[in-house]
């Protein structure tokens, strides 16, 4: 399975897509799928500001919970409250419905420490 080659990925299994001067970030297809269904996502309010690698949510399901990892420094512009009430929007659609905060990077040269779709597949392999 090939990941969408228009994102940035972690090895965290974060996605990152980069629109305008703000990111998306969500969980990809592989995690969703390791989790199982997804039963409650806790994410964090508009303002507040993380550092990379610092965990800014968690996904939980039937079988584990797992921590969000924030890719770059920034400040959360956007959370989605939709999965607060329909959390398996996250299984039925990763990339789109089920993303979880947009953010406003504050250190875009970390950017560059992203993997490509390419990359990212080959860790998942």
């Amino acid at each position: 399975m090939s990941s969408p080659s228009n994102l940035s990925y972690t090895s965290d299994h974060e996605w990152i897509l980069s629109a305008d001067a703000d990111l998306t970030i969500g969980i990809t297809n592989y995690a969703q799928d390791s989790l199982g269904d997804v039963t409650f996502v806790e994410l964090p309010r508009v303002g507040q500001t993380f550092a990379k690698g610092d965990v800014f949510g968690v996904v939980e399901s039937v079988k584990a919970a797992s921590d969000l990892y924030m890719p770059v420094d920034g400040e959360v512009v956007a959370s989605n409250d939709e999965l607060e009430s329909t959390p398996e929007l996250v299984n039925q659609d990763p990339y789109g419905q089920g993303w979880m905060i947009k953010i406003k990077p504050s250190n875009t040269d970390q950017l560059e420490d992203l993997l490509s779709a390419e990359e990212y597949d080959k860790t998942i392999e």
